[in-house]
C-alpha cells in the first residue's frame, strides 16, 4: 500500500479501509459488518479496536467503525457518516436508546429492561441491562473496549444508576483478543439479589453471578403470553433457570407447573420466587434434571410446554449438531404435549436462522400429529434489530398447537 494512496483520516479515526469493487452493497444498505474478504486496502493503524473510516472503491465514504484483524468481521460500523467515534457520539447513542425505552413504557421503579442492544442501538459490542436502577455492562469487542470510559460517563449522565456492574466475560470477548473483566465499574456495588417487576411477577436477579447479565430480559413478551394462555393447564417449564416462565404461568392460573433445570442454585431461586409471588407451593414441582432425560421418562401429558434452551450452536461449525438437537428436543416435547396443547419453543442460537428453526420444528412431528402455527415469537422492543442486519435477531420462537 503506497503512502498517500488514500486520504488521511479525520480527528478521532486512525485508519482508512477501502472496499473491493462490488463489495459495498451491504454497507451502503446499512449492514453494520464489513467482512475481511470485502477489504481491498487498509491504510493506517491495524491494531485491534482501531477506529477507521470505510470507503467504497469509488471513494464514497460509507461511514466509520472499529477495525479488528482477528476475525472474519473486520469492521463493526458505528455510524454511516464521517464523524469521530468519541464520547459525544457514545452519549448521543445512549440518550437515544434511553428515549426509545421510555417511549416503550419500560423505564421506571422496579423495571428491568435492555438499555443498549449492540448493533441494534448503533453501539456494536455493547450490551447494557438495567435492573431497578442498577446497570449491568457487557463490553464484547475491541472497539467497544476503547470506549469503556465514555460509556461509563454516558450511563452516569443519562441514566443515573445507583451503580454500574461490569460483566465483560466469555467467548466473544476472547475471540476479540480481550481478557475477562468483572466487578463494580462505577458507583455502588449491587446487592446479591435485585428484584424487578414484570407484569404481575416479582422476579429475582443475581446481577453479579447470574447467567448473562443476571436474567433473560429478551423473553418478557413471551412470558406475558404464557401467563395469558396457561389458565387451568398443566404446564412444563423446561430449562427453567430462575423460574420466570413458571411464575408467569402460576400467576396466570395454571393448574400446576413443573420446572426442570440442571442448576440446583437456579432451581432454588425459582422455588423461593414462587413463594414470594404468593403462589401455592402445592401447585409447583421442581426437578433438578436434564430436560431430554425428563421428557424421555415423562409419563404425563402437559397442556402447555415451554422450551427455552441455551444456544445449541455457538459457532457455525456447530450448526448440524444443533439442528439434530433441536429436532430431538421438540420431538420429545410434542410427544409429551396433550392433543390441543400449546408448545412455546425457542432458539437463541445465532447460527440457526428463523427459517431453519421453523423447518426443524415442523419436521419434529411423528405419526398423525399435526401442528398449527399460532404466532412467531421473538425478543421485546428493548432488543431492537437494524432492518439491514437480520443476524441481530438471535432469539426466534414459535407458538404452535398440536392436534
Amino acid at each position: 500500500m503506497g503512502a498517500g494512496a488514500l486520504t488521511s483520516p479525520p480527528l478521532g479515526l486512525e485508519g482508512v479501509v477501502k472496499l473491493k469493487p462490488g463489495k459495498d452493497g451491504a454497507a451502503r444498505a446499512g449492514h453494520p459488518w464489513i467482512f475481511s474478504g470485502a477489504i481491498q486496502e487498509l491504510e493506517g493503524a491495524a491494531a485491534a479496536g482501531a477506529f477507521v473510516r470505510v470507503v467504497a472503491a469509488d471513494g464514497a465514504v460509507l461511514g466509520v467503525g472499529a477495525y479488528n484483524p482477528r476475525g472474519s468481521i473486520a469492521v463493526r460500523m458505528f455510524a454511516r457518516e464521517d464523524v469521530p467515534i468519541d464520547g459525544a457520539l457514545v452519549r448521543s447513542r445512549v440518550a437515544d436508546a434511553l428515549a426509545l425505552r421510555q417511549a416503550l413504557g419500560l423505564v421506571g421503579p422496579g423495571a428491568g429492561y435492555r438499555l443498549v442492544n449492540g448493533e441494534g442501538d448503533s453501539l456494536p459490542g455493547v450490551v447494557v441491562d438495567v435492573y431497578d436502577g442498577w446497570a449491568v455492562l457487557q463490553i464484547l469487542t475491541a472497539g467497544a473496549e476503547r470506549l469503556r470510559e465514555p460509556l461509563l460517563a454516558a450511563l452516569a449522565a443519562e441514566v443515573g444508576p445507583q451503580g454500574v456492574f461490569e460483566r465483560s466475560t466469555g467467548g466473544a470477548r476472547h475471540e476479540e483478543g480481550l481478557a475477562d473483566r468483572s466487578g463494580v465499574a462505577w458507583g455502588a456495588e449491587p446487592p446479591p439479589i435485585v428484584e424487578i417487576r414484570e407484569g404481575a411477577s416479582l422476579l429475582a436477579v443475581d446481577v453479579r453471578a447470574g447467567q448473562k447479565t443476571g436474567f433473560y430480559l429478551d423473553q418478557r413478551p413471551n412470558r406475558l403470553l404464557v401467563g395469558e394462555l396457561a389458565r387451568d393447564c398443566r404446564v412444563l417449564n423446561a430449562f427453567a433457570y430462575t423460574g420466570a416462565f413458571a411464575i408467569a404461568a402460576g400467576l396466570g392460573g395454571a393448574a400446576s407447573v413443573a420446572s426442570v433445570e440442571t442448576s440446583g442454585p437456579a432451581l432454588e431461586m425459582a422455588r423461593d420466587a414462587w413463594v414470594r409471588n404468593g403462589l401455592d407451593p402445592g401447585r409447583a414441582e421442581w426437578h433438578a434434571a436434564d430436560v431430554f432425560d425428563f421428557l424421555a421418562r415423562s409419563q404425563g401429558r402437559f397442556g402447555v410446554i415451554v422450551l427455552d434452551p441455551p444456544p445449541f450452536a455457538r459457532h457455525r461449525a456447530d450448526r448440524d449438531r444443533a439442528v439434530r438437537g433441536y429436532r430431538d428436543l421438540n420431538r420429545r416435547a410434542l410427544k409429551a404435549l396433550e392433543p390441543g396443547g400449546l408448545l412455546f419453543t425457542f432458539s437463541c442460537s445465532a447460527h440457526i436462522p428463523r427459517d431453519l428453526f421453523e423447518h426443524v420444528v415442523a419436521t419434529s412431528l411423528s405419526g398423525a400429529m399435526r401442528l398449527q402455527v399460532l404466532a412467531r415469537l421473538g425478543a421485546g422492543g428493548d432488543h431492537p434489530v437494524l432492518a439491514a442486519h437480520p443476524e441481530g435477531e438471535y432469539l426466534c420462537g414459535l407458538l404452535v398447537r398440536r392436534s
